[in-house]
């Protein structure tokens, strides 16, 4: 056995180096994502370390001012790439304390009084998916506007609808396209609600029991523009994991419209139906068939549904068997909670360009229409004249040959109620979609509108 490296000095003392590798895993990496978060509620909490009643003032008005100075400082510098997370640091928290030690001295060791690791990682988590669930949000409703647009300029083009794979009965390219729309429309509605679960502030909440100082925590979630604090203390530690797992299962659901969108396309963009050409410049050549388009970006978002899915259960996982109180299990959990957002959101933008080049052949859309596609259609045709359903059902079924001259057009035209091919409200899908744009507006802008006035700067800091 070799003999083990000798211990490493750190901010919380010295750590075994291999113990300091363990621990602190891939945190120094994932931690540059949180760099803003972690400057954004060390400002947060300053301000109201400068705040709480003057017999027991921590820090005065003027010098959480430097403070915050400096932390703008800081976001610049890690904007331009010239702030590094060491291994010594163990995370971005650290990383922070230290930097800003080293530029006020005795001023920077006072940041972290009344505050916890555990409601640090907890308010970045928070403050970082609060940002990133605005752009899916965003994004949601840029792709649903792109199928309802596409739905909306083929409305009458005919397509089989198909159950179990094989004809069914007449359906059209706006149906098709505007049911996944309104899948996308339902999926946001998870997110919002992920995203109302995630707007409260766990800060002040410190190791999960309250520290014994007269902190002011409803001030910290305002000043970082939070709709909320978090009532209980210990509830705000035990939601870490719990609340990513819920993040998770809302993109889950994204991902699932998604993918089922993908093998759509596969399977109708393939020779044998061709009922739809992809954009040349979102297919790829094979090393060795020079005529090969293939639909690898669809492919992949059938696999990267899986993988986010399987954040999901690793973080479900993780949390499942955690008792109350922070456990270090919970840092495994943020890696698989920004995988999975960043696949989320890369899936949503990829697909948006695609399905505004989708071109469509309405001559193999047609050629799909076999007799026996206008069954159903017949049987009803033959109720509406005063024949009971069953009677009808059997008698198209033993006459199939009687379907041969029926319209896939004329079948359309048809189905008028709400909802059917003929009746399809693409405005009320438009609204939809032009509410969550707006609430995302709003949000977005009351949410950097607060964080401007905490850092006396505007938001994002350039």
């Amino acid at each position: 056995m070799k003999p083990r490296a000798a211990g490493q000095q750190t901010t919380v003392g010295v750590i075994d180096a291999e113990v300091l590798a363990f621990t602190a895993g891939h945190d120094v990496e994932l931690d540059r994502a949180l760099i803003a978060a972690d400057c954004l509620g060390t400002a947060a909490h300053a301000t109201m370390l400068s705040r709480m009643p003057k017999a027991g003032r921590v820090l005065t008005p003027a010098e959480a001012k430097k403070i915050i100075a400096e932390l703008v400082a800081l976001l610049r510098r890690a904007q331009a790439g010239a702030f590094e997370i060491t291994l010594a640091d163990q995370d971005v928290h650290l990383a922070v304390e230290r930097h800003l030690t080293a530029k006020l001295g005795e001023l920077g060791k006072k940041v972290h009084t009344g505050r916890s690791r555990n409601d640090q990682v907890a308010v970045d988590l928070r403050l970082f998916a609060k940002e990133e669930l605005l752009s899916v949000l965003e994004e949601v409703a840029a792709l649903a506007a792109v199928l309802n647009d596409f739905a909306r300029r083929h409305a009458a083009v005919p397509m089989v609808g198909r159950t179990h794979q094989q004809p069914a009965m007449p359906s059209s390219v706006g149906l098709w396209a505007d049911a996944h729309a309104e899948a996308l429309l339902d999926d946001a509605a998870l997110v919002l609600a992920a995203y109302q679960l995630n707007d409260q502030c766990p800060l002040g909440a410190a190791a999960g029991y309250g520290v014994p100082l007269p902190i002011d925590r409803r001030l910290v979630s305002d000043l970082l523009g939070f709709a909320r604090p978090i009532g209980n203390v210990l509830h705000a530690i035990n939601s870490r994991g719990k609340l990513e797992s819920v993040i998770l299962g809302a993109l889950t659901q994204v991902m699932l419209t998604l993918s089922r969108l993908a093998q759509d396309l596969v399977l109708f963009t393939m020779p044998e139906l061709g009922y739809f050409a992809l954009p040349a410049a979102f297919c790829t050549g094979s090393s060795i068939m020079p005529q090969k388009k293939n639909p690898d970006v669809l492919e992949l978002v059938r696999s990267r549904a899986a993988r986010v899915t399987a954040c999901q259960t690793a973080v479900l996982d993780i949390v499942r068997s955690a008792p109350s109180g922070y456990n270090r299990d919970l840092q495994d959990a943020k890696e698989p909670f920004m995988e999975g957002l960043a696949m989320t959101r890369a899936t949503l933008r990829i697909l948006a360009p695609l399905i505004a080049g989708l071109e469509v052949n309405t001559a193999a859309l047609l050629r799909g229409f076999t007799p026996d596609v206008f069954a159903a259609d017949r049987a009803l045709e033959l109720v509406a004249g005063g024949l009971p359903f069953r009677d009808a059902y059997h008698h198209v079924k033993a006459h199939l040959d009687e379907l041969q001259q029926m319209s896939p057009a004329a079948a359309l035209a048809k189905k008028t109620h709400l909802g059917a091919p003929a009746g399809l409200d693409f405005a009320a899908t438009a609204a939809r979609i032009m509410a969550i744009a707006d609430l995302v507006t709003d949000e977005r802008a009351e949410f950097h509108a607060a964080l401007s006035k905490l850092l006396g700067t505007k938001w994002p800091v350039a």
